[in-house]
């Protein structure tokens, strides 16, 4: 087919159905099948943009080069302006209509008829939760309705991915748990509806064509490129932090210097952060090299871990099914939607909502500053898993990352937990207090991480919003004045740096008075609080859902002892 090609969008629904990659960007049809396993974004970024028109999603996280390269994906045109469909990685069916697609591509891979452009949309353990998702569709009549882009029924008996014990156990009607949250959810919409701008096509439509005038003037104003003074300034301040660690060390000031080196490893991952957006050379290596060397030799964290997490948290920032940043079961919970127990489509299993989550959550509001003193070990934790995942691998050519990272991380621990901990340390009681009191001192850093963010909405208001007006939606900044900025490194200005991720921090500043131009035009809330008052915002929606959750259980347990219906 001819790239200048007209391609209806009944065609590109039928493309889509059949397990196709196949995204919108700039009125023309990206068919990613070849490209999707070696994206080196990922694959979650691309399955969450298949049937949308992604054309701001990928302009502001690509390169000029990038852009062009783009280009022999193309196999046709669309008809603008266009209508976004649910991709199906968001679609209650996915796994569903995943099983039976299955099926089929097994028969035509018997027959040799298999399409090479076909994919596997889907991550690992797909037949736990095609049952999970399977089993809460079927009707009295044990089929199973799956729909794509037309509604087709099936027998569970020709699903041979399901296990029938597991259907068995799963069928039933909807719990008062999930009706709960179901109407917790649609009250929080209700709100988010009533105090936005309207999700008609045509506001929406006019909100990108603003947002996209703002990104040239960022363009024009210079805004992408990077201040390298700014930077001799970073690396000069967290050189001295380092030094004064060094230097208290060396006078057997243990547990003094534990604070320094914790303050070294909260400053200098910042760079890192800049660095996995490309904001510091605007080079994919270049920038991953240095990633690699603050995050995972400097702080034994993966960078590899952080981008794969941090792509998708972007593109889908605080959907409770599928952003990781907000997938803290049973120790957190932002949304009611947990109370369902979510299938993540980044973790690969359910986050099953039980009586521990029940326990946990209506005390949340105060166990969260003590988490997140501890959160550097969790982290430690999911570095390691994601780079012995095979996600750390399907990078494409990018594959070099996976064994420059390992070796970063090894020698990491070589140097902290070896020749630091065990033979620099002469007791154990001072080497755990040591390595308490520099993992405690990153706390702000985990505080920053969450505050722009658990305190926001949750909702999901359609395929229709565009993409600035669920960003600004979904985030708030911090206020502190500018000589502030680099205790807070640029986390301060989350709302802006979720509209344009590749902007250098330092010039975070200057682009947050455009964005609040913006804001102003387009009459899209902009969510900026004092460090103080975003702590609150973030602990009273703790609160929030934890009381829902404590009247939930509370509400459960009288109507069962009062024998008002069957809960138990």
């Amino acid at each position: 087919m001819s790239r200048q090609n007209l391609v209806p969008a009944e065609v590109v629904g039928q493309l889509i159905a059949q397990g196709q990659p196949v995204v919108i960007h700039e009125g023309y049809v990206l068919h990613l099948g070849e490209w999707i396993d070696r994206h080196p974004g990922g694959r979650l970024a691309i399955l969450h943009m298949v049937g949308r028109d992604a054309t701001d999603e990928i302009n502001i996280y690509h390169s000029n080069k990038a852009l062009q390269m783009m280009k022999k994906h193309r196999f046709g045109r669309v008809e603008l302006p266009w209508t976004n469909l649910e991709p199906p990685i968001r679609s209650p069916d996915f796994y569903t209509n995943l099983a039976v697609q299955k099926e089929k591509q097994a028969g035509e891979a018997a027959d040799g008829r298999r399409s090479r452009r076909s994919v596997d949309l889907s991550s690992a353990n797909t037949e736990y939760k095609a049952a999970a998702i399977i089993s809460k569709k079927l009707n009295s009549k044990g089929s199973c309705v799956c729909r794509t882009n037309s509604t087709v029924s099936h027998d569970v008996e020709k699903l041979p991915l399901v296990s029938a014990d597991i259907l068995v156990e799963e069928v039933d009607k909807e719990s008062h748990q999930e009706r709960y949250a179901t109407d917790m959810e649609d009250k929080e919409r209700e709100e988010d509806i009533r105090n936005n701008p309207s999700v008609d096509p045509d506001t929406q439509r006019a909100i990108t064509l603003d947002y996209r005038a703002l990104h040239e003037q960022f363009k024009d104003e210079g805004l992408y490129k990077c201040r390298y003074t700014e930077y001799c300034k970073e690396w000069g301040r967290c050189s001295f932090m380092f030094g004064i660690f060094l230097a208290l060390l060396y006078a057997k000031w243990y547990l003094t210097s534990a604070v320094c080196l914790g303050l070294f490893w909260q400053q200098i991952m910042f760079t890192a952060h800049d660095a996995g957006h490309r904001g510091i050379t605007g080079d994919f290596v270049y920038d991953t090299l240095i990633g690699a060397f603050v995050a995972d030799f400097c702080c034994g964290l993966s960078i590899g871990w952080w981008k794969s997490s941090h792509n998708v948290h972007h593109l889908i920032t605080n959907m409770p099914e599928h952003d990781p940043d907000l997938q803290n079961v049973p120790l957190f919970s932002t949304s009611p939607t947990y109370m369902k127990s979510v299938l993540s489509s980044f973790y690969n299993f359910r986050f099953v909502w039980d009586g521990a989550a029940e326990f946990l959550v209506p005390f949340q509001k105060y166990t969260y500053y003590p988490v997140m003193a501890l959160a550097r070990f969790n982290l430690y934790a999911l570095s390691w898993l994601h780079l012995c995942s095979p996600r750390a691998a399907q990078l494409g050519a990018a594959w070099w990352t996976r064994p420059v990272e390992i070796v970063f991380m090894m020698c990491y621990w070589a140097l902290f937990g070896y020749l630091l901990v065990w033979r620099t340390l002469p007791s154990w009681p001072i080497r755990i207090a040591f390595v308490l009191i520099s993992h405690l001192a990153t706390m702000l850093l985990h505080v920053q991480i969450t505050l722009s963010h658990w305190g926001m909405s949750t909702s999901d208001l359609g395929p229709t919003e565009s993409f600035p007006q669920r960003q600004l939606r979904t985030t708030m900044d911090v206020d502190c004045p500018a000589w502030l900025d680099w205790f807070h490194g640029g986390l301060q200005f989350q709302a802006v740096h979720h509209l344009f991720p590749r902007v250098p921090r330092h010039n975070l500043r200057r682009g947050q008075v455009l964005v609040r131009q913006f804001c102003e035009k387009t009459h899209i809330r902009y969510h900026c609080y004092g460090f103080q008052e975003g702590n609150k915002v973030v602990l009273g929606r703790l609160e929030e859902v934890g009381q829902m959750v404590k009247m939930m259980v509370d509400c459960r347990r009288d109507m069962a002892e009062k024998g008002i219906m069957d809960l138990h």
